[in-house]
């Protein structure tokens, strides 16, 4: 049975001491939050793949393993050629279009063949960014840096602290509940379940085999959750609270250069009328 833990990429940190790690996190927040813009709010084929090579650019920028960030896409496959089934035959075809095959409401069109791939392209390109991002910012660091960007909304008694509290809990929980699916996995197989052993184009037979992990799953996050509380409350935590920090962040040209080549490229790919 193959490792689950070593398939999720999103939520772990790389430390590589790139240029990128070494970016100030307020400045990477920003840039990170404007290629997700790009590319979700294209869609062109061929924008799409633009922002997937840059995705692919911010990776050896940042010193990443490109094997490593793929393995994060592996999990998702089923997923996507479910997506993909569904959006192809139920696609509903242009007026005027010219339709290659009809069976009833399914259907088979230029246009549905180009929203697969736009689609495809879009969801792998996210799964990247989000994976550059989170490999190479420390969970203190994106705490403290969407903070410091959601401070001035405190004047309107946003909870800004709680809020990149939640986020950072987010994104560490994620890890943490894939080894908990690892272990439950292998708790299940060792009792005979045919878990680890169905292939993956049988898909059906993979999802029955992963149904009942799902509430035992949920009842351990619950109780890591309560833990969670619990210990925060031992420590002093009451929310509201304005806090202090130890270290203070300083920007540098080297930010504002990245974030600015970042919007232009991001404004230019949106901006040009791609032939598909």
């Amino acid at each position: 049975m193959e490792e689950l833990s070593r398939r999720i990429t999103i939520g772990q940190y790389l430390p590589t001491g790139s240029t990128i790690h070494r970016m100030d996190p307020r400045f990477k927040l920003v840039a990170f939050v404007i290629f997700i813009v790009a590319a979700s709010s294209s869609y062109s084929v061929i924008a799409n793949l633009i922002v997937f090579i840059a995705a692919i650019a911010a990776l050896a920028l940042a010193k990443i393993p490109l094997r490593f960030a793929l393995n994060g896409l592996v999990p998702a496959i089923p997923i996507v050629v479910i997506m993909m089934v569904f959006q192809l035959l139920f696609h509903q075809a242009q007026k005027g279009e010219v339709v290659w095959w009809q069976w009833g409401i399914l259907n088979l069109s230029p246009s549905g063949v180009h929203l697969v791939a736009a689609s495809v392209i879009k969801f792998f390109s996210i799964v990247l960014i989000v994976s550059t991002f989170t490999l190479s910012t420390a969970l203190t660091e994106i705490t403290r840096g969407l903070e410091q960007l959601l401070r001035p909304l405190s004047k309107m008694r946003f909870p800004a602290h709680e809020v990149a509290l939640i986020v950072t809990i987010m994104l560490r929980f994620v890890p943490t509940l894939a080894e908990e699916a690892e272990r439950l996995m292998k708790a299940q197989a060792s009792r005979g379940a045919a878990i680890g052993t169905v292939p993956r184009w049988q898909v059906v037979r993979r999802v029955r085999g992963i149904l009942p992990l799902i509430v035992p799953l949920f009842v351990n996050a619950l109780r890591r959750g309560e833990q969670l509380a619990l210990a925060m409350e031992a420590r002093g935590y009451v929310p509201g609270l304005t806090r202090s920090s130890y270290s203070s962040m300083r920007k540098s040209a080297r930010d504002v250069v990245y974030v600015l080549v970042c919007l232009a490229f991001c404004i230019g790919v949106l901006a040009i009328p791609f032939p598909i």
